[in-house]
């Protein structure tokens, strides 16, 4: 087994910042196995955690100055709660790697202490009857386990609380960002293309300028401002956030120039898109479940691709009148 530090180096923090800005992100991971935190005896914890690099770092970090084992789960670079939710945080896997590493040789106690947001991917009773180590759920947040730790292995009421704060949503938007570049570089080509043929090369940066603002809106302003957006439907309150970019687009843009129907194809494509990146964000949220997120889905897209396409042929229409 590795021994490794809870301190993290310079290197450790720009992987993490490149990570965050979608920059190698999916291969970001250590391997799985038993890691040795500090000098563990054969009673010292067990701590589970996935082999996405950024979350093992989080935990190692919070265990600086402790004598603990750390066992590493193949969840192929993802995260503790999206690993759980795919399946790759489960059942199977925690009890081979408990398996492969000879856990049961190396530590006399069969406790495995794992993370609340992986609980959906383990079956604790199975763990127990294939491998026969017994699973605590110990807190949501990583930064909650020593208090956890020293509180003989109690959770408290606070460390089962998730929160989702405005800083906890900045983090989030820069890779959104980068996911979004390639079909931004797309729509630049087709949009400046078109334009430029049908009214010149200023006309097409305008509109792009248009197409931009409202993917900036979807992916940051409304992500940013989520909890105080009307609605509850992420695709609502990309919707709002678009209508106010759409405004700003017409005054900026001497919207009062155009005609009714350019006009009526700013203000129902632009809200569309924003929409459309805002309603991405539900794979980021916390407010949402699985089967809303298909149900906004199967509702939105529709409406959200008829919105576009009427503002497509209004604005087509609308540079012959």
């Amino acid at each position: 087994m590795a021994q490794i530090e809870s301190k993290l180096s310079f290197t450790d923090h720009l992987g993490a910042c490149k990570a965050r800005w979608g920059i190698g992100r999916m291969n970001y991971i250590v391997p799985p196995g038993l890691y040795a935190i500090g000098q563990p005896t054969p009673d010292a914890p067990v701590l589970v955690t996935a082999n996405y690099k950024m979350s093992y770092d989080i935990v190692r970090r919070a265990l600086i100055g402790r004598n603990c084992w750390l066992l590493v789960l193949e969840t192929y670079g993802i995260n503790v709660w999206c690993a759980a939710g795919k399946g790759t945080f489960g059942t199977g896997e925690l009890v081979r790697r408990v398996t492969s590493s000879g856990l049961a040789k190396v530590v006399s106690h069969r406790r495995l202490i794992l993370p609340i947001l992986g609980a959906p991917g383990v079956s604790a009773h199975e763990v127990a009857r294939r491998c026969g180590f017994s699973v605590s759920y110990a807190t949501i947040r990583a930064a909650d386990l020593p208090e956890y730790l020293d509180n003989g292995l109690i959770t408290a009421p606070a460390m089962r609380q998730l929160t989702f704060s405005m800083y906890e949503r900045l983090i989030l938007i820069p890779v959104e960002i980068v996911s979004a570049m390639k079909s931004l570089a797309v729509m630049a080509v087709i949009v400046l293309s078109a334009f430029a043929v049908a009214g010149g090369a200023a006309v097409g940066l305008t509109a792009f300028g248009g197409y931009v603002g409202a993917v900036l809106s979807g992916i940051a302003v409304g992500p940013l401002l989520l909890p105080w957006l009307p609605g509850r439907s992420f695709v609502v309150k990309g919707a709002e956030v678009g209508l106010v970019w759409a405004v700003c687009f017409y005054l900026l843009a001497g919207g009062t120039t155009w005609n009714i129907p350019i006009t009526l194809a700013v203000f129902l494509a632009l809200p569309a898109v924003s929409a459309f990146y805002t309603l991405n964000f539900t794979g980021c949220s916390t407010y949402t479940s699985r089967s809303g997120v298909k149900k906004e889905m199967r509702l939105g897209l529709p409406i959200m691709g008829v919105s576009l396409a009427i503002g497509v042929l209004l604005l087509v229409a609308g540079r012959f009148i």
